[in-house]
């Protein structure tokens, strides 16, 4: 008989299922950090900017945007901080890409609850809003204490949850811009082109929404900085590419955000599929055929403006 037979013996099965519950407990709240009073004041304070932000207009509004975006990236920063802290003593830090996720779904709230009425519709927006982060934060947080590489399972959650933000974000920057969704107006009225400066300044800021999730979903590969780097820009051109021709097109209301975000998966499908290297001949199929299609929108364009 071993040693630690008697000592095996005298543990009751029931205080030994309680302290493996106990056990799962701790780690569960670890991993969530759902009971954190810092991630609950950020989504609080994130939530009231939001609300806030439904009654500007104007440049203000991406004032607001530019400030809540800095707010969400130093607010994740310490509430990841903190609870990976907790997890492992000493801390190992807090990868950059993590800060990217809730960031990207505050501001694109921000917009989106622009084409939200003004009144009580506002409060179920704003539980949306709360919601959202929620769960953007309870999923780096997952990923920042995980003492493994992300896993397939790890991966499919965070582009599930990234293709529900991309979306959100990408209603957000077509609300804001004026005339960014098309037939969003009176029944029967006609879609009529956006002029090119509100054109362009839709197709900046969902490049820059892209390429913000692009990194993230970058990095979940485990690849290098230069690649990720890169990966983001094609990201960003692409959805640029494709924002600017579904606007020309005229695709009314939400169909037109529903469209980019499933353009976003089907390049994040590429880019999972195939290296993306400079050293690879697909990488110049890559670039050439994004820099035609910039050029055939762009013409498209300026000829329904002209």
């Amino acid at each position: 008989m071993t040693p630690s037979a008697p000592l095996e013996r005298r543990i009751e099965p029931a205080g030994l299922a309680r302290r493996a519950d106990l056990g799962r407990q701790a780690v569960g709240r670890l991993r969530s950090g759902g009971e954190t009073p810092r991630r609950r004041d950020l989504e609080i304070v994130a939530t009231t900017v939001v609300g806030m932000a439904a009654m500007l207009s104007g440049p203000l509004v991406w004032v607001a945007g530019g400030l809540l975006l800095a707010a969400m990236i130093f607010g994740t920063l310490q509430v990841l901080a903190a609870t990976e802290d907790d997890r492992f003593a000493g801390g190992r830090g807090v990868p950059v890409e993590s800060l990217i996720l809730p960031a990207v779904a505050a501001i694109g709230c921000l917009g989106a609850i622009r084409l939200v009425p003004l009144g009580l519709a506002v409060i179920p927006a704003l539980a949306a809003t709360a919601f959202l982060i929620d769960r953007t934060l309870a999923l780096e947080t997952q990923l920042v204490t995980a003492e493994q590489v992300p896993t397939a399972d790890d991966r499919s959650q965070a582009l599930v949850t990234m293709l529900v933000v991309a979306f959100v974000a990408f209603v957000g920057v077509a609300a804001v811009v004026p005339g960014g969704i098309a037939g969003y107006g009176p029944a029967g009225a006609p879609v009529v082109p956006l002029p090119l400066g509100n054109l362009l300044l839709l197709g900046l800021a969902d490049a820059f929404i892209a390429g913000l999730l692009g990194y993230r979903a970058a990095a979940l590969r485990a690849t290098s900085l230069r690649e990720a780097l890169w990966s983001a820009l094609t990201y960003g051109v692409a959805i640029a590419i494709g924002a600017a021709a579904i606007r020309a097109m005229g695709i009314p209301r939400l169909i037109g955000p529903a469209l980019l975000m499933f353009l976003f998966y089907l390049w994040d499908v590429l880019h999972g599929a195939t290296p993306a290297r400079r050293r690879d001949p697909r990488w110049i199929w890559e670039t050439a055929l994004l820099a035609g299609l910039g050029a055939i929108v762009a013409l498209w364009n300026l000829r329904l403006v002209g």
